[in-house]
């Protein structure tokens, strides 16, 4: 793949990738025309894309002839309407391709002969393998050093095992993590009682190597708006960076890990503290820590460079008996509830089943409904009550 982000890619650029007689590879393809609209094209144009997205991902650059995979001229395509043609693309590759590859970038620059040359990044998938179903064409592809291919069986049992296998891994991973917060077994010692737990855990942690620049954390945490998610101290440790918060007393009541291979946990413990021995989830405060944190996380993984999919976990550790507090402060509250009518929580542990995003273009407080739906659940609410009939979360009304 081309070494810059897409928007960063120039004229001067791609002629160098010719003057350096920049080979084909797996993760490059040079073309000189566009695919058409023939049913041939189509299937032949959904093929290079989902074997890029099966391999490790790549670059299709249009607009440069090629001679045995050497490129030779940037003769650039020439379209009338090049943003029409590129919504023409994703179309196909939005309609043609399952499951959907969320990611794919395309973008045209403006050459000095007036045409352009236009290219599609498409990244390494991570909830593969992908096939295409385009009227009767249904296989699955993908890549090597000598251009794409059909996958066979046995490479196909392999991609489904994996994919499998991670997810697997995943929601261990968050198991053992619960059952290390439970017994204390933490990179900081905090306070005993009920805390929240936030996992975001990227689909390719568990590869073999994965690692990311942890140190950019540092430079993120000092230009963020709000300290949503973050500690007042960080320090390094074993396992990456560990951010964490003391109360009043001195004792840690907070704290953020930062895994090298890019997992995020949160574990709070100062929501819900009991406030004068009263065991209560308030209602709207714990729903703005866990949305205001997790937008935080999201732009930190970008700033990593962590491809999305991601699971997303919230857990309550240690909550039984409490119940849901309506803060009457709040007259949207008021006639959902006789504040007589309380309904402790049944068990020790509330771990809501996982979200999975594929793209960072999400709004936090939307995805995570569903897990708050369930938290309101167990306390006998049918759902939030912070979401107005149009789905949008209260707290952004102010």
């Amino acid at each position: 793949m081309l070494e810059k982000p897409l928007d960063e890619i120039t004229e001067e650029d791609l002629e160098t990738l010719i003057k350096n007689e920049v080979i084909e590879q797996k993760t490059l393809e040079y073309k000189q025309k566009l695919p058409g609209n023939t049913d041939s094209e189509k299937k032949e144009f959904l093929a290079d894309i989902s074997s890029f997205a099966n391999a490790n991902g790549g670059d299709i650059i249009y607009g440069i002839t090629e001679e045995n995979g050497i490129p030779k001229e940037l003769v650039g395509i020439d379209v009338e309407d090049i943003d029409k043609e590129i919504l023409r693309l994703e179309e196909i590759i939005r309609t043609g391709i399952e499951p959907r590859i969320l990611n794919v970038e395309v973008y045209s620059i403006k050459l000095s002969n007036s045409k352009y040359a236009l290219i599609i990044r498409i990244p390494k998938s991570y909830i593969g393998p992908h096939w295409i179903k385009f009227k009767d064409h249904c296989k699955f592809y993908s890549r090597s050093t000598k251009g794409k291919y059909r996958m066979d069986i046995t490479e196909l049992r392999i991609a489904f095992t994996l994919s499998e296998r991670i997810a697997e891994k995943v929601r261990n991973f968050r198991l053992e993590r619960i059952s290390k917060i439970q017994t204390n077994d933490t990179p900081i010692l905090l306070p005993d009682g009920a805390k929240i737990v936030f996992h975001i855990i990227p689909y390719n942690s568990f590869y073999p190597g994965k690692r990311y620049d942890i140190f950019k954390f540092f430079s993120f945490k000092k230009e963020i708006s709000n300290g949503y998610g973050f500690g007042s101290r960080d320090r390094y440790n074993l396992d990456g960076i560990l951010s964490y918060s003391e109360s009043l007393e001195g004792m840690p009541n907070f704290y953020l890990q930062l895994f090298k291979n890019g997992i995020i946990e949160m574990v709070n413990a100062y929501t819900l503290a009991p406030k004068n021995g009263n065991l209560i989830i308030p209602s709207l405060v714990f729903e703005k820590v866990v949305i205001e944190s997790f937008a935080n996380y999201l732009k930190l993984l970008k700033i990593l460079g962590a491809e999305p999919s991601f699971f997303v976990f919230l857990s309550f550790v240690k909550i039984k008996d409490y119940h849901m507090h309506l803060d009457k402060r709040y007259p949207y509250y008021s006639h959902f509830r006789d504040e007589t009518e309380i309904y402790p929580v049944d068990r020790e542990n509330l771990l809501v089943p996982e979200i999975f995003i594929e793209t960072y273009d999400i709004d936090p407080a939307k995805i995570l409904r569903p897990c708050f739906d369930s938290i309101w659940n167990a306390c006998g609410f049918p759902r939030s009550l912070n979401y107005v009939n149009n789905g949008e979360w209260i707290g952004n009304k102010g």
